[in-house]
């Protein structure tokens, strides 16, 4: 096993319904060229590439008017195909209120999904919003982690308002922090470099112990300078392999990251640090 990719989605229909208005500009954003695949192509896909994947669903439906692509769909792919598709991470639209705090107890509990992934920009709220933190204690006392889009995003790059989307609810500092630091017990995973405010998402891994990160949805070529540094130092027991596939090829990102760092940060980053933070059986 090369990898544990512990961000990727559905190259499937589902998935590709759920980008709705937002896929062409993604699709240019990303230069993506992995076409739409059946289950069974995107298995062989990680098989083929000796790595096993967390899938994640999402739901971002009252911000966007697209339909959601589903925890149970994606709980089905671990069920379906158990050998690649190690555990799933849950998606809930916080703008859908109570709704929101009974779905994420239902795919925790019932489902069996190891987490819940927010993305604030395109749900269209802020992690510090006092509205919200029943669920954050909902899912405190489940005692499962979050996944926490941080920095841009591909959706509606480039298109005239940038499709509603406001970028500044992926900023680490003040939203990340102040959450973190009212959730000390959570244990939170920022999802992508953070990029613009990378140094700021640094700065929130560096001093809160309950945060950790993953780098998808970059290539590591195009890191920045500072970033780099601390995965080679401070940060390499904090940060994680994540893809977010189909946006960007799993191969291509680790053969990048190899060029990179000594064996040592590899072996971290790759698989043995998902292992330890996620308490993976892999």
């Amino acid at each position: 096993m090369r990898a544990i990719d512990v961000h990727l989605h559905p190259s499937t229909v589902p998935m590709e319904r759920t980008l709705g208005k937002y896929r062409d500009e993604m699709l240019r954003y990303y230069r993506r060229t992995t076409p739409t695949r059946t289950e069974e192509e995107m298995v062989e896909d990680y098989r083929a590439m000796d790595v096993v994947g967390i899938p994640v669903a999402f739901d971002a439906e009252t911000a966007t008017g697209e339909p959601p692509c589903t925890n149970d769909y994606v709980a089905s792919l671990v069920t379906r195909f158990p050998d690649v598709f190690i555990e799933s991470f849950a998606s809930v639209d916080p703008l859908k209120g109570e709704a929101a705090t009974r779905e994420a107890v239902r795919a925790v509990k019932e489902l069996g999904m190891m987490g819940v992934k927010f993305a604030p920009l395109v749900q269209g709220f802020a992690l510090n919003d006092r509205r919200f933190y029943p669920l954050w204690e909902t899912i405190q006392g489940l005692g499962v982690p979050v996944q926490v889009h941080m920095g841009t995003t591909g959706l509606g790059a480039g298109s005239p308002g940038g499709l509603g989307i406001k970028l500044e609810y992926g900023r680490p500092i003040p939203y990340l922090d102040e959450f973190a630091a009212d959730f000390p017990n959570l244990r939170i995973i920022a999802c992508h470099p953070g990029w613009p405010w990378h140094d700021e998402l640094i700065a929130v891994l560096l001093h809160k112990g309950n945060v950790v990160s993953e780098l998808s949805g970059w290539m590591p070529k195009y890191f920045p300078p500072t970033l780099v540094h601390e995965i080679g130092g401070r940060l390499q027991d904090k940060i994680m392999f994540g893809s977010d596939y189909p946006a960007l090829s799993p191969k291509r990102w680790l053969d990048e990251f190899a060029d990179m760092f000594p064996q040592s940060v590899q072996d971290k980053v790759f698989r043995d640090n998902a292992r330890r933070i996620l308490g993976l059986k892999v």
